[in-house]
């Protein structure tokens, strides 16, 4: 999901914007709020008051990270994409996207394994050997195999976008064939969902190609932000969205009332602020770590749902401390464990991946 690894020299040719790291971040917080506080349930029975009576009505909302991270994947994917050629991009995703993923994988099925949740959240039971090893493709969800942890979901999602970039890579990206691109792609999903069963709904990806068009119409705005036609898509993409995350809000039904004026005043901040990221508003800021955050924002999503669980309900099991100390304790542990999992599987690998796609037996990343 959530780009930037540092360092080809197609990637040079961007400044990093460490502002985005910051902004990943936060989303994958919101995600976690949510889920720990939201999506909770003790012996099989969801409270009335939830695991968070106070906290809920407000981390509820953390659901629109996963819209965010679909909206700076657009971004920044074409902006990554500029100026490669399709193995280029495609070993340039894989590094950043695998490494991790298979740690993940491997983590999350020991940690339930060892410590299960048979009941009371809405993911349980423990993967089989043959599941994890289908999910290591990251095909899981295409293929029908359960998911170790029903947050890659997102992933896939992510891999139809890839895919079709990669398609726009090989044809040639200019701002023209994007612009247009993006206008047929943006009526597509708006015209699709009139027809439920179609084929093309996969490829199409209607509840979500908003955002990534949205993201994508940014990096445009950044090389020509008098274009009034990109101005006219953006404003499209925003509309849309504000209808599917009116629709998102009303399916969540968590046990009280979730208004979708809040989830839509949200989402049109996120807009806001990618919008001035992507204009150059936030440029000249260089706080190193910034990058950091952003390097734990994807290994700290992935980890999180399952292990989160699993560590919440055995410690609430067997101490009498607060939800918050939990839901607390538990983020820190898993930001600590996404640190590890960069520092020692996805620095060392990623180099490796994407020498070995990309063909070339220089060690040079």
């Amino acid at each position: 999901m959530h780009p930037l690894l540092a360092a080809t020299s197609a990637d040079r040719r961007q400044p990093r914007l460490f502002a985005l790291d910051g902004l990943r971040l936060i989303c994958a917080l919101a995600v976690a709020g949510y889920h720990f506080a939201c999506s909770w349930r003790l012996d099989g029975v969801r409270l009335p008051a939830h695991f968070l009576p106070h906290g809920a009505p407000v981390l509820i909302y953390g659901f629109l990270g996963v819209e965010v991270f679909f909206l700076i994947s657009g971004f920044v994917i074409c902006m990554s994409a500029w100026g490669r050629n399709v193995r280029s991009f495609v070993a340039s995703r894989a590094a950043r996207l695998y490494p991790a993923f298979w740690a993940a994988v491997l983590i999350t099925a020991v940690v339930v394994a060892v410590l299960p949740v048979t009941t009371g959240v809405p993911v349980s039971g423990v993967p089989s050997v043959g599941g994890v090893a289908v999910n290591l493709t990251m095909l899981a969800e295409p293929l029908n195999v359960p998911l170790v942890d029903t947050v890659y979901w997102t992933l896939w999602a992510e891999l139809r976008f890839y895919l079709i970039m990669a398609c726009l890579v090989g044809a040639g990206l200019t701002d023209r064939r994007l612009r247009l691109f993006g206008t047929g792609w943006l009526i597509a999903a708006v015209v699709l969902p009139a027809f439920p069963g179609a084929a093309l709904q996969q490829v199409v990806i209607p509840e979500f190609a908003p955002y990534f068009i949205a993201g994508m119409t940014m990096f445009l705005l950044r090389r020509s932000p008098s274009d009034r036609w990109l101005w006219a898509l953006l404003a499209g993409c925003w509309l849309v969205s504000l209808h599917h995350v009116q629709i998102r809000a009303l399916e969540l039904r968590p046990g009280f009332e979730v208004p979708a004026r809040p989830a839509m005043v949200l989402l049109t901040l996120a807009y806001g602020v990618l919008l001035a990221i992507a204009l150059g508003a936030t440029d000249r800021l260089s706080w190193r770590w910034l990058g950091t955050a952003g390097a734990l924002t994807y290994p700290f999503y992935l980890l999180h749902q399952r292990i989160g669980y699993s560590l919440i309900r055995t410690a609430h099991t067997h101490t009498a401390l607060p939800a918050w100390v939990l839901i607390s304790a538990a983020v820190a542990v898993l930001l600590a464990a996404a640190w590890l999992v960069h520092r020692l599987v996805e620095r060392p690998l990623a180099p490796l991946v994407r020498r070995w796609i990309s063909g070339r037996r220089s060690p040079r990343v």
